[in-house]
């Protein structure tokens, strides 16, 4: 087999596939011709992987596996038998096998992560254990000296902390070949005497590089990335295993590797593209602080205009362009972007990704609290996707709760005892749903109610609810935040706490009933009022809601998800209110002769990370124990902390 010729028509597939043609990608990559070609076998692999993992499908995942075990079964035999046979490129024989066979593994990994159960955690552990010294070894055979002189598609070096620059210039030096008459060195046409080979494609030597040699060059460095990232993201209680087995990672690393390999021009700098583009969001979407937000916008943008250049249709590209829109609080253009996304004049249809785009047009929608558009695009994901049919009807019940349509929210309740039921496992998602959904008829019977009727209990919608997991009050403008606090605010008793966004409210009679009776509701209300008033920046009144929130947290009987969120919260709060401490600092005093910016905002700083620090303390003891949904809030927990330490670096101060 030809392996330039081979990956030519594989890489037309993936065009294919990233321009929304999945039914063509896969008729490509099915070829008789090419059915025992490793990169066409990965094709059909990566097709499965992504309509089983976009779609939130997992009973696709099997597909999935068998496509991959054989793109990595081949990868393996054409690996042996290119060390004897005529190199297509200038690069080590066989090396473009190797980077096949580990991208079989990392796929293999995340097809078992994406379960989302510590059993899949594991399975990947499994699948990378062996495979940790293989991406290492690509690494620096492929980048010596390290990834500084490569472009990123922001057009600006990653910023890392020390960690990073001091473990990469460590790692290239243990591993820098020795020098040798024949061999690799030989390949690069240098003097024995060289000890560490000049490499292709950097700044300084933009060579011309060959559809292999870019393979290998984007390839390295995705893998490398990908797996040190996912290593990185993996919950708590799965990193203490990965401890035990002797793995070290670096996320500022790995997100340069990755933002490397997504400059290049092969097919793998657009799957490079896609994981930083998933992970950027994350950030954005779910931190609620970042230490330079900046910075991860330009990436982003910069990731995104490369690929959808190539792929204007492509329904991924589209989804994250109106990601950025609505983390940059342009929910309006969002709305615009994802809706033309799914226009129904469209010409090719990729239906897992269409999925994805559903779903961020109805979290956009709820942001703007446009309750019904909402509610039907969710009701519409039912029809586009098999995952969790009853969170589906949960936040659309929810959504009419909110308009006023108390007859349509209970005929969608009382549709989820049945969905649930019939889920081949239970999601978390609807472990919480099915505590709420007792929690609102334990409510409607003790005042008296119809107990068939108990949507006439909610008063908190459970869609509001749900946005607080999805960190969408973070993202919202000053009108929405108002609106909600005029909203939650109204209910009885009076919350008792002054803001100048909020109304005072009178004290009810004693003979009217509460609309909320329940350290749950009390804690609940309080968290989303504290959350939307440090959203527009009113920080005291945002405190002493959040602190509200923890007192009533520790007497909750449902929502034991409560006090981790609010002290997750209190670490955004302390960061954002630090921040605009800093600059107002630095807006009213000049800087004394001889101080650097650095050193001025250190004093500004120790008693907010000390604050932060421990407020995600306080949230992650919180996280480890039984706690529903708690692997989501974990993962924010861990990328918020890193934010504070990135912070830490950029304004020079040390614990």
């Amino acid at each position: 087999m030809d392996p330039t010729e081979s990956l030519r028509v594989a890489s037309q597939g993936f065009d294919l596939l990233f321009s929304n043609d999945l039914v063509g990608a896969v008729d490509l990559f099915s070829a008789d011709r090419y059915r025992d070609s490793p990169f066409h076998l990965m094709g059909l692999g990566v097709c499965a992987f992504l309509k089983a993992a976009l779609g939130m499908e997992p009973e696709l995942m099997e597909e999935a596996i068998q496509c991959l075990e054989s793109s990595q079964a081949g990868a393996k035999k054409f690996m042996k038998s290119a060390k004897s046979g005529k190199p297509s490129h200038r690069l080590t024989p066989g090396i473009e096998w190797e980077i096949l066979h580990t991208d079989a593994i990392l796929l293999l990994g995340l097809t078992h992560a994406s379960s989302e159960s510590y059993r899949g955690y594991l399975q990947c552990l499994y699948d990378l254990n062996s495979a940790h010294s293989k991406f290492t070894k690509l690494f620096k055979t492929v980048y010596p000296n390290g990834l500084d002189d490569y472009a990123t598609p922001g057009n600006t070096p990653t910023p890392s902390r020390k960690g990073s620059i001091h473990s990469l210039q460590s790692l290239t030096a243990r591993s820098a070949p020795q020098a040798r008459p024949t061999g690799f060195l030989a390949r690069w046409g240098f003097a024995p005497s060289t000890s560490v080979p000049p490499v292709l494609g950097t700044r300084n030597n933009p060579s011309t590089c060959g559809a292999v040699e870019e393979l290998i060059l984007s390839g390295a460095a995705f893998g490398y990335g990908l797996f040190n990232l996912v290593l990185s993201l993996l919950p708590s209680k799965v990193r203490t295993v990965v401890g035990f087995l002797g793995y070290n990672h670096d996320r500022q690393l790995a997100i340069q590797a990755l933002a490397v390999s997504a400059a290049r021009s092969d097919v793998h700098s657009v799957f490079a593209g896609l994981v930083l583009m998933t992970y950027y969001g994350v950030v954005l979407l779910l931190t609620g602080y970042q230490a330079d937000e900046e910075h991860i916008v330009r990436q982003y943008k910069g990731i995104v205009n490369k690929v959808s250049a190539k792929y204007p249709k492509g329904a991924l590209w589209i989804l994250n362009k109106a990601k950025i829109q609505r983390m940059t609080r342009d929910a309006e253009g969002a709305i615009e972007t994802l809706k033309g996304g799914l226009a129904p004049d469209r010409p090719e249809t990729f239906p897992q990704a269409d999925t994805l785009l559903a779903f961020e047009l109805a979290w956009a929608l709820l942001g703007f609290r446009r309750y019904e558009e909402c509610a039907e695009i969710f009701l519409q994901l039912m029809d586009m996707n098999s995952w969790s049919h009853a969170t589906y009807l949960f936040i659309a019940a929810g959504c009419y709760v909110s308009s006023g349509r108390l007859d349509e929210a209970q005929d969608l309740l009382d549709k989820i005892p049945e969905s649930v039921n019939i889920q081949r496992r239970i999601m978390p998602t609807e472990t919480f749903i099915k505590k709420k959904l007792e929690f609102y008829k334990r409510k409607q019977v003790r005042r008296g109610g119809n107990p068939d009727r108990y949507v006439e209990a909610i008063r908190i919608s459970p869609a509001e609810e749900f946005a607080i997991f999805w960190n969408t009050h973070a993202h919202i403008d000053e009108a929405t935040a108002l609106a909600h606090i005029e909203e939650f605010s109204a209910f009885t008793p009076p919350i008792g706490i002054k803001s100048r966004h909020m109304p005072t409210r009178p004290t009810p009679p004693a003979t009217i009933t509460r609309d909320l009776d329940t350290p749950d509701e009390l804690a609940v209300r309080s968290l989303i009022l504290g959350t939307v008033h440090h959203t527009i920046g009113d920080y005291d009144a945002g405190r002493a809601l959040l602190n509200d929130a923890l007192k009533h947290g520790a007497n909750v009987e449902v929502s034991t998800w409560v006090s981790a969120v609010a002290y997750v919260e209190l670490a955004v709060l302390e960061m954002k209110e630090g921040e605009r401490r800093a600059a107002r600092r630095q807006g009213d005093h000049a800087v004394k002769a001889g101080n650097s910016e650095e050193e001025k905002g250190v004093s500004e700083w120790p008693h907010t990370f000390k604050a932060a620090k421990e407020m995600l303390g306080a949230a992650t003891t919180l996280c480890a124990r039984e706690m529903d949904m708690s692997s989501r809030l974990d993962s924010r927990i861990v990328m918020l902390r890193e934010e504070i330490e990135k912070k830490m670096v950029m304004v020079g101060y040390q614990e």
